[in-house]
Order: structure tokens, then C-alpha cells, then sequence
């Protein structure tokens, strides 16, 4: 078993005992989503505040997936992209001010989704290593603009090599590991594991059924 699947398992082992993590409902969280109730809904660029130039274009390759997984029909990323950067809204940052409304309609979405990257870092200290990707979402309605759903997650995959084989060993293999790590699988996770916590779309199975599901309230973002 993996890193990253055992840290998924974690994530929900904490969840299920309640470990010392303050939870909240779904409902509770975000009434407006289940009154609303989203079905189409645009991507688009994110925002990118971590150091690595590319990571906005790697993510975007993250994203589809797990919201389809969540119940939502999600606009053609590549297709909205194309269109925003013909309109010269090619960077996230750009629409952070615009009403959604001007830029959802011609897309016949529901609500759009706002990525912002706060780390997509590769670390090294001593005889370790970790890759960290954090990500916060925020989901607006097309028709009224308010936030319907926001949360914020975040990854850290340890790459410390084995120091058995001494430290020399260890350095060489932590630096191996590291260079090599694919941020794309990390950020699918947290991807995942955040849209666990969105009251689910229509095409999901316990769509409005789910409004008693806990959250974790640290996570959730007003």
C-alpha cells in the first residue's frame, strides 16, 4: 500500500473516530448548495501562488476526474480555456474581480470553480524530504455570484530515502526520490479528499442525501 493511499486512510480514519477534529454537516456548511443545487460547472485557469511556473497547467489535468467522481458535469476544461485566452482572461487572477455572471453564461454553467495554489514545493532538509501540494477551492453560483462551496486541503508525500546504507546513502536516495516525485498523482489526492467534503452533484448516488455527512471545520473556508 502506498503513501498516498495510506494517508487517504488517514484522513478518513480521523474523520470516522473523530479523533480531536471539530466537524461540521454538509448542511450546515453550505445551505446554499443544496438549495441551489449546481450541475454544470466551469473550471477555470487557477490562481497560482507557490513558486513553480508550470503547476497551474500540471493542475489542470488534476481536476476533471474527481469533480465528474463528485456528481458534477464539468464544461470541457481545455474548451473553456481556449475561449478565455481568446478573450484575454488566460490567468486565474485575471477573473478573480470580474462578476461571474459575464463569464459563466456563455458556458451555460451552473457555478463556477475557483482554484487558488498555495504550495506545489519540493522541500529537503537534513537526511529527508517531502513534495507538498495545498490547494484552495471556492465554488461561486453563475446566478448569484454568492460562494456556494469553499475548502482548502493540502498533500505532503514524504520521498526520505532509507538511512541504513548511511547517511551519503540516505542524501542521494532522499534527492532521487524527491527529483522524480510526480506532483500530478498528489494533487489528484487532494483533489479526492476535498471533494469528499462538497454536498455531492446531481449524478452522484446519495445527491441530497447526504446533508448530515461531517466535514472538517478547520478545512471549510467562508
Amino acid at each position: 500500500m502506498n503513501k498516498l493511499i495510506l494517508s487517504i486512510l488517514l484522513v478518513f480514519s480521523l474523520l470516522s473516530t473523530g479523533c480531536a477534529v471539530p466537524t461540521i454537516s454538509k448542511a450546515e456548511a453550505y445551505p446554499e448548495m443544496y438549495v441551489e443545487k449546481p450541475v454544470a460547472i466551469l473550471v477555470v485557469p487557477s490562481i497560482n501562488h507557490s513558486t513553480a511556473a508550470d503547476a497551474p497547467i500540471l493542475y489542470s489535468s488534476t481536476i476533471n476526474e474527481p469533480l465528474s467522481n463528485a456528481g458534477f458535469y464539468v464544461l470541457p476544461i481545455e474548451v473553456t480555456d481556449r475561449f478565455l485566452r481568446n478573450e484575454g482572461l488566460g490567468e486565474g487572477e485575471m477573473l478573480r474581480d470580474i462578476p461571474v455572471q459575464k463569464f459563466a453564461a456563455p458556458f451555460g454553467a451552473d457555478a463556477v470553480l475557483y482554484v487558488t495554489i498555495e504550495k506545489w514545493d519540493t522541500n529537503y532538509f537534513i537526511i529527508g524530504g517531502n513534495v507538498t501540494v495545498a490547494v484552495d477551492f471556492r465554488m461561486k453560483s453563475a446566478k448569484s455570484g454568492n460562494t456556494l462551496w469553499a475548502y482548502k486541503d493540502q498533500m505532503v508525500l514524504d520521498t526520505s530515502g532509507d538511512d541504513s546504507g548511511g547517511l551519503l546513502a540516505a542524501l542521494i536516495a532522499t534527492a532521487i526520490s524527491t527529483a522524480v516525485q510526480d506532483y500530478v498523482p498528489v494533487a489528484r489526492n487532494v483533489n479526492t479528499i476535498a471533494l469528499q467534503a462538497i454536498p455531492f452533484g446531481k449524478y452522484h448516488k446519495v445527491h441530497d442525501k447526504d446533508q448530515a455527512m461531517k466535514i472538517p471545520l478547520g478545512k471549510k473556508q467562508n
